[in-house]
């Protein structure tokens, strides 16, 4: 094991030294690519609108361009538009004979991987001073502190619902017996009501964030409404569905009387709600945004299904170790967890080098942009996970073997539960560094 352990930390190195050698320009959010006024242009006479031009199809979202004159007052006439032929160009109509002065533009779009992209720009009608949003004008492009914070934090709890929802494959093949463990079952009620609780958090609080105002907005019927009309919203309930379809599902399998036929029924009917769960993350996050769509999101899904499974199992093997459990029970888990794991890894190694090759976009920003450190501490955090893990699962199997199968789990006791509790603190921090990456652009 230790060997194959060294075999999959190399090819982590490897894939990562290809990845970042030979980066492709990385997939960042949707940014301003020209504009009609450009920014501190003086016009003659006041155009008939506003339009702008980005680097990507993010559709027509409502409210999304407010033009203002020195006073603050929106001299916009109309709602956003597609004024052509050009899918990534949208504009507002303006008011007609606008007096002379300076205008300011202000933009607020969200982009396909659901983050928001804000900014102004100015032009000016005659030949009056141009007035920025450094000027009499001020424009609010940030995102609020409190809720870009409280946004990460929900995020990463979601994260680890759906880690401890991967649970339910170590208790349904790797430990059949655990159905009936009040502890083993109550970590998946958890994941439940973590995966559902930050679902409704992440839908309340996106409203919020795409328009930089605080988290007491979080009821704001047009915020709420804004949020409807964007895919993210729309995939926040569809996992909000999921994870309700999941609830009863998970009941009906750790029923100890079920039919096959109706086990088999419902363990598929599972993996299609768990597909929903994990697709309304990948969808919404930094692959969706690729130019090779298709492989970035594929690869995403295999990288968060791998971590589920694994990270599941872990937190699982926790429980078993809990107190004292006869070998018979302990040895089949671990051997039949053994090449989950395993495989489970070897999905990550390869669908998270696939990532990075498309995300990071060169050797330099590994250690000059924020995205590319929080990367390598995410890769760092990784490999020290495979390292205890590794020694966990070796310390456990010679307990049992040291038993000849038929005495119970004692050797090193007190270490292994230190062990264990080092991989769930690990898994916690990879999963916050998780969280924080997905709110990052790939270039900041």
């Amino acid at each position: 094991m230790t060997r194959r352990l060294f075999a999959l930390l190399a090819l982590v190195a490897a894939w990562l030294g290809v990845a970042v050698l030979s980066a492709a320009p990385a997939s960042a959010h949707v940014e301003l690519l020209d504009s009609n006024p450009a920014d501190g242009a003086r016009l003659t006479s006041a155009p008939p609108l506003v339009s702008i031009t980005l680097s990507e199809n993010i559709g027509i979202q409502p409210n999304s361009i407010k033009v203002v004159d020195t006073h603050g007052t929106n001299v916009v006439s109309g709602p956003v538009f597609q004024p052509g032929d050009i899918a990534e160009q949208v504009a507002v109509k303006l008011e007609p004979d606008l007096p002379d002065g300076s205008y300011l533009v202000e933009y607020a779009f969200v982009s396909t991987d659901s983050h928001p992209v804000r900014g102004t720009l100015a032009f000016v009608i005659g030949t009056g001073p141009l007035i920025t949003s450094a000027g009499a004008v001020s424009a609010s492009t940030g995102t609020d502190p409190v809720t870009d914070a409280l946004f990460t934090t929900f995020r990463w709890g979601s994260f680890l619902g759906v880690a401890l929802l991967g649970g339910l494959v170590f208790l349904l093949v790797c430990r059949p017996g655990g159905r009936t463990d009040p502890a083993a079952r109550k970590l998946l009620t958890t994941g439940l009501w973590l995966s559902g609780v930050t679902a409704v958090a992440g839908f309340l609080l996106q409203g919020p964030y795409v328009a930089g105002r605080g988290a007491g907005s979080i009821f704001d019927p047009a915020l709420i409404e804004a949020t409807l009309r964007v895919a993210y919203g729309k995939l926040l309930l569809l996992r909000l569905a999921a994870i309700v379809a999941l609830a009863v599902l998970v009941r009906r399998l750790l029923a100890e009387d079920l039919p096959d036929r109706l086990r088999s029924r419902y363990e598929n009917l599972g993996i299609a709600a768990g597909f929903i769960v994990m697709l309304s993350f990948s969808a919404t996050g930094h692959a969706v945004a690729d130019k090779i769509m298709f492989l970035s999101v594929s690869a995403d899904l295999a990288h968060f299904g791998a971590m589920a499974v694994w990270v599941g199992g872990l937190i699982q093997l926790a429980v078993l170790l809990r107190g004292r459990y006869s070998a018979a029970e302990a040895e089949p888990a671990l051997a039949r967890f053994h090449p989950i794991a395993t495989w489970s890894i070897v999905i990550m190694v390869v669908s998270g080098a696939y990532l990075g090759f498309r995300l990071v976009p060169s050797v330099e920003a590994l250690w000059t942009s924020a995205y590319g450190i929080v990367f390598v501490l995410k890769l760092t955090g990784f490999a020290a996970l495979l390292l205890v893990a590794n020694m966990s699962r070796n310390a456990v199997r010679r307990g049992i073997s040291g038993r000849g199968g038929t005495g119970v789990v004692t050797a090193d006791l007190r270490k292994l539960r230190v062990s264990v509790g080092v991989e769930v603190l690990i898994v916690a921090v990879v999963l916050a560094l998780a969280a924080a990456l997905s709110s990052m652009s790939p270039t900041g």
